[in-house]
Order: C-alpha cells, then sequence, then structure tokens
C-alpha cells in the first residue's frame, strides 16, 4: 500500500481470514483512527502500523490470535486498555515514538498477561526518574524493556540464533571430516603394502638367485 492511500482495506482485497502477517507501515490513518481493518483478520499474528498518524486505538478489531503488534511512531497517548480487550495473547508491544508520559497510561498494559517485550524507546516516560525499574515494577510479565532485560543484557534476536545454530551444524561437519583425517588417508597403508610386497619380491629373487649358482656350481662339479 502505498504513502497516499488510507488504512481501509476491502473484504474483496485483503481481508482474508488466510493472512497472518500484514504491514501497514506508513499509509494514512482515517482522522487519526484505523478505519477497514476489522474482525475477519482473525488469523492475524504479526501487525504493523508504524508512522500512520495514528492517534487512536479504539477501532482496533478483536485479533485474539495477535502475538506481535508494531504501533511506533504514531501519535498515541492513552486508551492503551483496547489491547488487552482485543489482543489478549500479545507477547510483543512496540510503542517507540509515541506520546506516552506517564505510568498510569502504561498501568493499563497490566491486564496484557502474555506480553513479554515492550518498548516505549523515545517517548516522553522514559525521561521519568528510576523509568526502568518503575515500569519493571509495575508490569511484571515483561521480560525485556527497550530491548533489554532488568539486567541490562540485551534480548535475543531470532535470526542470530539461527545463524548461530547454522554456524554450529557447519563446524559438526568440519569435526567429522577431522576425524576422518585423524584416521589416516588411505595411501599410507596402500604404500605400507607396496613396500611388504616389494620386500617379498626381492625375498624371492634372492632365492631364485641362490638356487641358481648351487645348481651352476653342482654343474661344474660333475
Amino acid at each position: 500500500l502505498g504513502e497516499a492511500m488510507l488504512v481501509k482495506l476491502t473484504s474483496g482485497l485483503l481481508s482474508s481470514p488466510k493472512v497472518t502477517e500484514l504491514v501497514l507501515d506508513n499509509c494514512r490513518s482515517s482522522n487519526g483512527e484505523i478505519e477497514g481493518l476489522n474482525d475477519s483478520f482473525k488469523e492475524l499474528e504479526f501487525l504493523s502500523m508504524a508512522s500512520v498518524e495514528l492517534t487512536s486505538l479504539a477501532k482496533l478489531p478483536t485479533l485474539s490470535k495477535l502475538r506481535k503488534l508494531e504501533l511506533s511512531d504514531n501519535i498515541i497517548s492513552g486508551g492503551l486498555e483496547v489491547l488487552a480487550e482485543r489482543c489478549p495473547n500479545l507477547t510483543y508491544l512496540n510503542l517507540s515514538g509515541n506520546k506516552i508520559k506517564d505510568l498510569g497510561t502504561v498501568e493499563a498494559l497490566q491486564n496484557l498477561k502474555n506480553l513479554k517485550s515492550l518498548d516505549l524507546f523515545n517517548c516522553e516516560i522514559t525521561n521519568l526518574e528510576d523509568y526502568r525499574d518503575s515500569i519493571f515494577e509495575l508490569l511484571q510479565q515483561i521480560t525485556y524493556l527497550d530491548g533489554f532485560d532488568q539486567e541490562d543484557n540485551e534480548a535475543p534476536d531470532s535470526e542470530d540464533d539461527e545463524a548461530y545454530l547454522f554456524l554450529n551444524s557447519e563446524g559438526d561437519e568440519d569435526d567429522d571430516n577431522e576425524d576422518e583425517g585423524e584416521a589416516g588417508p588411505p595411501g599410507e597403508y596402500e604404500e605400507e603394502d607396496d613396500e611388504d610386497d616389494g620386500g617379498s619380491d626381492l625375498g624371492e629373487g634372492e632365492e631364485e638367485e641362490e638356487v641358481g649358482l648351487s645348481y651352476l656350481m653342482k654343474e661344474g662339479i660333475q
């Protein structure tokens, strides 16, 4: 959808029960509200509406399977209780770059029992004294705030994890090859066999030479 288009989805075009991910970044909201996104998107698991000039979530439909919601760089200042009512299974919520100023606004997220990661970066609330401690105390269900846990450990990235597993699997293959190398290449055994063969041929030659001399000596004596 282009930048100049409204966030208005027709049932014949996009409103499908098979849609699990929907990205509407940089589209325009209608008077600061969502328009056209309805309950027919019941299979949605990921929804992104970054920079669409949203001021309200009042028209957000019921999306019971939604896990990740991106709402960064909008003009949302309140009304977050709607999220618990209509998206009760959220695990990740990005509200960075909005107009959220106080803890009272964030308190509405306490009812999102499955919420593990919350992003409020670049909101005015981050200027509060003891901001991080206060949020973790208020929302005890979350593990990560603005990408870090309470011990300042960075949230893992799924793509990095996949890359790590891939490198490990490659390493296992290398280890297998090294093990094969330690067993010794077949050529070494072949050379040893050749030496043995050569030794046996020499022995036979010596025997043949000895037999020939004795035969000649015997013939000479006679």
